[in-house]
């Protein structure tokens, strides 16, 4: 590990002011920062501690949603009884993300900041665009099993790993950011970067800018499903994984928010799913037109071409549950 600077701060605006510059970063749990060091991926020269920083509060909002504070651990969230109650899929989720002992440490901030877990990205030996930008992506033609079917490019073929992300992705989160020039929410759908040809710049959090909360919606009621296929039932990443949340009334689809993880470099939602299922009657052809609409630009890089097939029994299986369950 090369030597760095450490800074422990008092507040936000201490954070802020610490946290200026290209080469620091923020770090409360380092459950993923701290082994990126250690084999040098990542070299910042200057660590801003925000773990006193109160944003470690679980409140609800006025509109009848939750606001989760980033240093909010995964298993403090997970066991929240108004999560588990009214957004039953972000508890699954977390649950099936990491063993105990990572979820007492993980926090909400520093899961969505996640890196991917492609072998080559953490092997400085092999040329890769997100560690060293304009490398090549060793991936492409490698042991690629694990990696992106959708939204990938030709420099990067990544995926995000994070399960929260997902279930979030479906509920429709919003993330609070703070930085020198003030504060502003995204959409967590407008939080993450395709790959394009800067797989380097994941996010659009600027240079010193601070993720301090996430916002849940309203309840949305109906059925939550989580569903996480995996090489190994027990803390390892998805293949593929899908959060769903289903309102069925009258024997037709009113609701559908749906999210996926394993396929993307981001918890991808595609909106064209959702409403092919708005308003039918739930059935084994609708669940292959809607996985038929997933997949159309999905592309398969020889070691993850199973993946394809993997997602669309995946989603027919958790369309069946949901609606089953709901009608």
């Amino acid at each position: 590990m090369r030597a760095f600077d450490y800074v422990r701060a008092g507040d936000t605006g201490e954070a802020l002011r610490q946290g200026a510059g290209e080469e620091t970063r923020f770090i409360a749990g380092g459950t993923n920062l701290l082994d990126l060091m250690k084999l040098e991926v990542m070299a910042p020269g200057k660590l801003v501690d925000i773990t006193r920083l109160d944003l470690g509060r679980i409140g609800e909002t006025d509109e009848g949603g939750l606001r989760i504070g980033a240093l909010v651990t995964n298993s403090d969230l997970a066991a929240d009884a108004r999560v588990r109650r009214d957004w039953p899929v972000l508890s699954r989720a977390l649950l099936a993300g990491a063993s105990g002992q990572l979820r007492n440490k993980a926090t909400t901030g520093g899961n969505l900041l996640q890196r991917t877990r492609c072998y080559y990205f953490y092997d400085r030996g092999e040329p890769c665009n997100k560690r060293e930008p304009g490398s090549g992506c060793a991936a492409q033609g490698g042991m690629n099993r694990i990696l992106a079917i959708l939204g990938t490019s030709d420099h990067c073929i990544a995926t995000h790993p994070s399960d929260m992300a997902v279930a979030m992705q479906a509920l429709g989160a919003r993330v609070e950011i703070e930085g020198q020039d003030g504060a502003r929410e995204v959409e967590l759908s407008e939080f993450y970067r395709l790959p394009g040809d800067t797989p380097h710049i994941e996010t659009v959090l600027a240079p010193g800018e601070l993720i301090t909360a996430v916002i849940l919606p309203p309840p949305a009621g109906g059925r939550q499903v989580y569903r996480k296929v995996r090489d190994r039932s027990s803390y390892a990443f998805a293949l593929v994984s899908v959060a769903a949340v289903v309102t069925v009334e009258e024997g037709r689809i009113a609701r559908a928010q749906l999210a996926f993880g394993g396929l993307g470099p981001m918890p991808w939602r595609d909106a064209r799913v959702e409403q092919a299922l708005i308003g039918e009657t739930p059935t084994k052809a609708l669940f292959d037109r809607a996985a038929d609409i997933l997949l159309a630009d999905a592309k398969g890089h020889g070691g993850n071409d199973f993946k394809i097939p993997l997602a669309r029994r995946t989603l027919a299986a958790v369309l069946t549950q949901a609606t089953e369950a709901a009608a």
